[in-house]
């Protein structure tokens, strides 16, 4: 079992039924999955972009992501329904705890003039969703064999009802909100 999973179980459930008042251990809220998604606008006149963003999302996240596809044709950025134009993948389980550890323990800190998340990102149903602007900030990306910068989208979703709840699981689970 993972650290940050030890941990969960240990400490923040009992930290989050004592603030909250469950009655039950089901009530209390968890993190159910992360889903990574990376958009590469440019596959649609390079689709060897596609495969590099594939790699870099596949060394980052220790699972094979899958590729997204347009849902319209658009014309004027000459996108065809059905084309390639990005990837994504869903953690759970060990994995998802592993790269959490890692987000918040590693990568957030690596961020240029960091100064914590912002605490309002939050979808009203307790998810949270962070983009990050490139992927160097993952230590296994390898600086000199990236082509390009590329930016990603990470979503925490939860179990919890409100965001309130969900906003502090995630700061007992590690998650570096700004003040």
């Amino acid at each position: 079992m993972d650290r940050l999973q030890e941990k969960y179980q240990k400490e923040v459930m009992s930290a989050l039924t004592e603030k909250f008042g469950y009655k039950n251990v089901m009530q209390v809220p968890k993190v159910e999955k992360v889903i990574i998604n990376m958009g590469v606008g440019e596959a649609v006149g390079n689709p060897k972009a596609l495969d590099s963003a594939v790699n870099d999302l596949t060394i980052i996240s220790g699972q094979k992501p899958v590729l997204t596809r347009a849902k319209k044709s658009l014309a004027a950025w000459k996108l065809r329904q059905g084309m390639p134009i990005g990837c994504k993948v869903t953690l759970r389980g060990v994995r998802m705890y592993q790269f959490l550890d890692k987000f918040m323990n590693v990568a957030l800190p690596r961020v240029r003039d960091f100064r914590g998340v912002s605490a309002n990102a939050f979808d009203g149903r307790g998810n949270y969703a962070v983009g990050l602007k490139e992927q160097l900030i993952f230590p296994e990306i390898d600086y000199d064999k990236i082509d390009k910068i590329r930016g990603m989208n990470i979503v925490i979703v939860t179990t919890a009802k409100t965001d309130e709840e969900a906003r502090e699981l995630l700061k007992l689970m590690g998650m570096p909100f700004s003040a």
